[in-house]
């Protein structure tokens, strides 16, 4: 156990200074908008391709940069599999065949239902009565996107969306196992994992014609899409937010991670033109209320492991 860091000048453990919640605000919407980003890059590379190169440049020159591993490689491994090939290769997937971005940044906080499951599967922790209410809450909202995402027949799309929220509450079970005491420098490091699996299941599954094109095609929309996947989202959002779990609680960071739909939301809204109905705004709310009780804890953890209890949204974990 390694004592926490003391809390910045003014401020307790669990208050926040006002430019700390600016923090924690920007990195939310990065990780929205970065739903947005995906769609626009979907359209110069297929998605496999897409997720490959994001882990590439996240990791080059990055890991040349945070210093050697401070976890087991077991950790990186696995983690690097379960969020870098299945999450993500899920996600972009199934964006790619239709699942609306906006929705996608929503549907993917149902993770923390599957995070709680598989915690109870693997490591025996109990959930409370308010996070078993959380769950049902959640479920229900999914079941309300389901039937509303049904008329617009791109369920195979929301399917994958949801199989990649279940990788991501796998990954957060390995990663809590694995208690990095850096979030940069693990995110980094399980970078280098999927990218030659990725590339491999784009060759087989995409093929080398279409990644080819897409790559002799690269042009500067390209490339910033890349850059904001890779390096804005992922080696920016999670260091500002592991930054901010070693000066403050897990359960006073853990709140902002749900503006992330919103952001995601409001911006698919604004720069992509997508609508809102009633039965996505019912939605909504129900999977954000039930999220947010569901990350409710009976009683307090102390110490570091307390720090990677907490689901990196998006992007990352950013999506």
């Amino acid at each position: 156990m390694h004592p926490a860091p003391t809390a910045p000048a003014g401020s307790g453990p669990d208050r926040f200074a006002p430019s700390h919640v600016v923090l924690a605000v920007l990195v939310a919407a990065v990780w929205g908008v970065n739903f947005v980003v995906i769609e626009i890059g979907l359209d110069h590379f297929p998605p496999l391709l897409f997720s490959a190169l994001r882990f590439l440049v996240a990791a080059l020159p990055a890991v040349f940069l945070v210093g050697r591993p401070k976890v087991a490689w077991k950790w990186i491994v696995g983690v690097g599999l379960a969020l870098g090939v299945a999450k993500f290769g899920l996600l972009f997937t199934g964006m790619d065949l239709g699942a609306p971005a906006g929705l996608s940044s929503l549907v993917l906080q149902v993770q923390a239902v599957f995070t709680a499951l598989f915690a109870f599967a693997v490591l025996g922790e109990r959930p409370g009565r308010l996070q078993l209410a959380g769950m049902a809450v959640a479920l229900a909202g999914i079941g309300v996107a389901a039937v509303d995402e049904g008329a617009a027949a791109s369920t195979t799309g929301f399917a994958l969306v949801i199989a990649a929220a279940a990788c991501w509450g796998v990954s957060n079970v390995l990663t809590r196992r694995a208690a990095p005491p850096d979030a940069l420098n693990f995110m980094v490091w399980v970078s280098t994992v999927p990218v030659l699996p990725l590339l491999a299941l784009s060759l087989l599954l995409e093929g080398p014609e279409r990644d080819l094109e897409a790559l002799r095609n690269l042009d500067w929309a390209g490339a910033g899409v890349i850059v904001y996947v890779a390096w804005i989202t992922t080696v920016f959002g999670f260091g500002a937010w592991g930054w901010l779990l070693r000066r403050h609680p897990a359960s006073s960071v853990a709140p902002f991670s749900l503006l992330v739909p919103v952001f995601g939301m409001s911006s698919a809204a604004l720069f992509l033109g997508e609508g809102m109905s009633p039965l996505r705004w019912c939605a909504a709310v129900l999977l954000v209320g039930g999220v947010a009780l569901t990350s409710v804890r009976r009683k307090a953890v102390r110490g570091p492991e307390a720090k990677v209890l907490v689901p990196m949204p998006n992007g990352g974990a950013t999506p």
